[in-house]
């Protein structure tokens, strides 16, 4: 067997590290976008919401490598704000289209200095070295899992 068979206990595991990591990097930015009544996951969605305007429930899931149960569930709340409209979608009625409403757009707005200072927090903490191979390295592992 290889080296992998050898390493045991929490302390090697790749899962563990990156949620402890995950963690610690929402708890930032939750910080930071707690004034504008928003969380990073609920920031993330309407993001991505005005980036692929009338994507369905699957769709969105699958681009954020999520559970379409989950992101029913993260969606909920926003839609009881007003913030996200989810509709029939008329080409197929199993299917359900979202989209922000124009507060959805205003509070992403909104919140938009805030998302940028946890920016700022994390790579002043990194710094700009890090930072790049971070991200390079996350991006290189989605895309081989």
């Amino acid at each position: 067997m290889g080296s992998i068979a050898k390493v045991r206990g929490p302390a090697s595991c790749t899962c563990f590290h990156l949620r402890k990591a995950a963690r610690r990097v929402s708890q930032i930015y939750d910080h930071y976008l707690e004034p504008h009544g928003l969380t990073v996951t609920q920031y993330g969605l309407l993001g991505h919401l005005r980036a692929f305007d009338g994507v369905s429930v699957g769709g969105l899931a699958r681009k954020l490598v999520m559970d379409p149960t989950t992101l029913t569930r993260n969606l909920r709340p926003l839609e009881r704000r007003g913030l996200v409209h989810s509709a029939t979608d008329p080409g197929d009625r199993r299917n359900r289209k979202l989209s922000l409403t124009p507060a959805g757009r205003t509070a992403w707005t909104r919140a938009r200095p805030g998302w940028e200072g946890a920016q700022r927090q994390i790579a002043n903490a990194l710094g700009a070295e890090h930072s790049a191979a971070l991200a390079a390295i996350i991006d290189a592992m989605l895309a081989k899992l």
